[in-house]
C-alpha cells in the first residue's frame, strides 16, 4: 500500500514539474461536471437581423465573430452565437426565439438583442414592434438570461410622430426589464460613408469593428452578469453542495 502511495506521489510531482494539473481521483463525477460548467466559455446568443448576421461583409467579419474576438482579447472565455437573419423583423425574431434558445442542456448564458430596424424601414406599426420586443425580453428574463439590448433610430420619412414613437420604444423596454442598454446599434457608423456599404445602411468591415469597439464595454458587463448568474444558479449550487 505504501508503495502505491509513493508511486502516486511521484506521478503527481512529475505532472506538476511539467506544468500539468491532475484532477484528484476522489473528485466525484458531479464535481467534475461542476468544474467543467464553471470553466466552460460563456455562450452569448446574438439575436438580430442583417446587421448582426453580417450582410455584405466577408466571412469572419460579421458582428458576432468580431465581438467574440474582442472579448477574448480581454481574456474572457466566450462563444458568440450568430443568430442574425437578414430581413428579419421583431415578429420573426420572436417567432424563432425558442428555437434559438434550445433546451436546458445547451441554452445560452446571455443574449444580445438587436431587432427593429426592418420594422422601421417598412413602416410597420410601432405598437406591434414594441409588443414583440417586450415578449422577447420577457422570455429571456423568465429563463434568467442576462440581456444586452441594442436600440435603433426610426426612419424620418414616415413623419415626425412615427420616428418619435419608434425611438421611445427601446429605452422604455430597457428600463422596464432593467437590462444593459446600447441606445443605437449604428452609433458613429450610420452617417459615415467610410464605414457603411454602398447601400448606405449596412456597415462595412470597418463599420463592424467600429460598432464592436463601442459596444464591447457593455458586452464585458454582460459576460460578468452571465458568470455571476451561472455561479449562483440552483443547479450549480446543488452540485457544489453534494
Amino acid at each position: 500500500m505504501m508503495r502505491d502511495l509513493f508511486k502516486t506521489l511521484l506521478i503527481a510531482l512529475a505532472a506538476l514539474a511539467a506544468g500539468t494539473t491532475l484532477a484528484p481521483n476522489w473528485v466525484s463525477s458531479e464535481g467534475r461536471a461542476a468544474q467543467a460548467e464553471t470553466s466552460s466559455p460563456v455562450r452569448i446568443l446574438a439575436l438580430g437581423d442583417s446587421l448582426t448576421q453580417g450582410f455584405g461583409v466577408p466571412p469572419g467579419m460579421d458582428f458576432p465573430t468580431r465581438l467574440e474576438r474582442a472579448l477574448k482579447a480581454r481574456n474572457l472565455a466566450v462563444t458568440v452565437i450568430n443568430a442574425g437573419l437578414s430581413g428579419d423583423t421583431s415578429t420573426g425574431g420572436l417567432a424563432r426565439l425558442d428555437w434559438s434558445l434550445g433546451d436546458a442542456s445547451n441554452r445560452p448564458d446571455a443574449a444580445i438583442v438587436e431587432l427593429g430596424a426592418n420594422d422601421g424601414l417598412r413602416g410597420l406599426p410601432v405598437a406591434a414592434m414594441e409588443k414583440n420586443l417586450d415578449a422577447i425580453l420577457a422570455k429571456l428574463k423568465a429563463r434568467n438570461i442576462p440581456v444586452l439590448f441594442a436600440g435603433m433610430k426610426g426612419p424620418r420619412n414616415f413623419g415626425g410622430q412615427y420616428a418619435a414613437d419608434y425611438d421611445a420604444v427601446f429605452p422604455r423596454l430597457a428600463k422596464k426589464y432593467d437590462v444593459l442598454f446600447y441606445p443605437f446599434f449604428l452609433e458613429g457608423v450610420a452617417l459615415d460613408r467610410a464605414l457603411v456599404q454602398p447601400d448606405g445602411l449596412h456597415p462595412n468591415p470597418r463599420g463592424v469593428d467600429a460598432i464592436v469597439t463601442r459596444i464591447t464595454p457593455l458586452a464585458v458587463q454582460l459576460v460578468q452578469q452571465a458568470q455571476k448568474q451561472r455561479a449562483g444558479s440552483p443547479a450549480q449550487q446543488g452540485k457544489q453542495a453534494k
